[in-house]
């Protein structure tokens, strides 16, 4: 695959109003639906669609990415699980959909991808608002 076909190599540069950190791996994102508060999404920096593609010292740098993004979104939104996706099928690039996840929300405790829900899609300013409150906990 052409890096300029994959979106999610685009995807850092597509949606500015989305993005929430660089990291020295990978990049931070919201997801820009927020039926599940929170979603948001660590892709890596290269285009590679396998763990076992990368240095084992980046890979263990990686998921500790993983791992920090998904405490600071435990902080901030105090859910009663984080979920972490790591699939690839769709589009063949590493990345993580991390999703806190609450007992009160409409599909718990199925997978997110259980049922097909409404989106919901916020205000600039909400966007803006989720993307700076992470961007803060992860500075």
């Amino acid at each position: 695959m052409n890096m300029t076909d994959c979106q999610m190599c685009r995807r850092w540069e597509d949606e500015k109003d989305l993005q929430v950190i660089e990291l020295p791996y990978s990049y931070v994102t919201l997801n820009r639906d927020q039926f599940f508060p929170g979603y948001t999404l660590l892709f890596t920096k290269d285009h590679v669609t396998e763990l076992f593609h990368l240095d084992r010292n980046v890979r263990s740098a990686l998921m500790e990415e993983v791992s920090t993004v998904a405490e600071a979104l435990y902080t901030i939104y105090s859910p009663a699980k984080i979920n972490y996706e790591l699939l690839g099928n769709m589009v063949p690039h590493i990345h993580w959909h991390i999703v806190p996840r609450f007992v009160s929300e409409p599909l718990w405790p199925r997978p997110i991808w259980a049922e097909t829900h409404e989106e919901r899609f916020l205000s600039p300013e909400e966007y803006f608002q989720h993307t700076e409150t992470l961007r803060r906990a992860l500075s």
